[in-house]
């Protein structure tokens, strides 16, 4: 078990408010609030270190566009913030770190042009840089990643991706099961065990079904060394605080 884990709650933002997708779905919305920044506040009060900060619209269309509510969450917080949505170029990158990025997130482009993110792992560090995937089973039992805010195939296995990831240098990777994303249905152990086969000197984040304590517990216990969290805590399954002392 990993003796350093961290907790991760997550605001996912589409038109100025705080919602949650159910396995990814934009027609499965569901709203939270209209005050991302003070449910930012609330977590930083409860303990959080850090905050996992999505921008749903620039995820399927591009152009991330949170720049101005991540300065604010960095002035009026101690937060450290990894942040994503949309990046597809050198200039989104630098744009997030400018705005107070602490980590920038990228997903769709770590698939479709992943030779030229290895560039930005090694020009950045790998200590500035998230690679997020999100992965559906196939019926042959291989794990395909997917792009554009879930909407697309991608074109390589989860497998040959981590693999490729590891071997240039990356350390932080983030991985959703997208079937478990929003369904409090426990989080896919088998899937994080095989990806602590295929990248052990990476941490990993886990993301998707958390529901209470004991899950988190069993996804440290399975090498994972953080988790994301958004629908537990938003709807009160499990408080932050309890969440942190686990």
């Amino acid at each position: 078990m990993n003796t350093k884990f961290v907790v991760y709650p997550a605001i996912d933002v589409r038109d100025g408010r705080v919602v949650r997708l159910t396995q990814g779905d934009y027609a499965r919305e569901t709203q939270y609030g209209d005050d991302p920044i003070e449910l930012a506040r609330r977590y930083a009060d409860a303990g959080a270190s850090w905050l996992h900060l999505v921008d749903l619209d620039a995820a399927r269309a591009g152009g991330y566009t949170l720049a101005p509510l991540l300065s604010r969450i960095k002035e009026q917080t101690n937060l450290h913030v990894q942040t994503g949505g949309g990046v597809r170029s050198e200039s989104d990158v630098e744009a997030l770190f400018a705005a107070g990025a602490d980590r920038v997130v990228v997903g769709s482009l770590a698939v479709t042009d992943r030779k030229r993110v290895a560039g930005w792992i090694d020009h950045y560090g790998s200590a500035r840089m998230t690679i997020a995937l999100d992965a559906r089973r196939a019926d042959d039992g291989r794990w395909w990643t997917t792009t554009h805010g879930w909407t697309q195939a991608g074109k390589y296995t989860l497998s040959e991706l981590v693999r490729f990831y590891s071997r240039v240098g990356l350390r932080h990777l983030l991985c959703t099961d997208i079937a478990r994303d929003g369904m409090l249905s426990g989080p896919n152990m088998e899937l994080y065990a095989l990806l602590s086969q295929w990248s052990p000197r990476m941490e990993l984040q886990a993301s998707g079904g958390a529901r209470d304590v004991d899950d988190l517990r069993a996804i440290r216990a399975a090498g994972c060394d953080g988790i994301v969290l958004g629908k537990a805590l938003l709807e009160g399954r499990l408080q932050l605080s309890d969440a942190l002392a686990c």
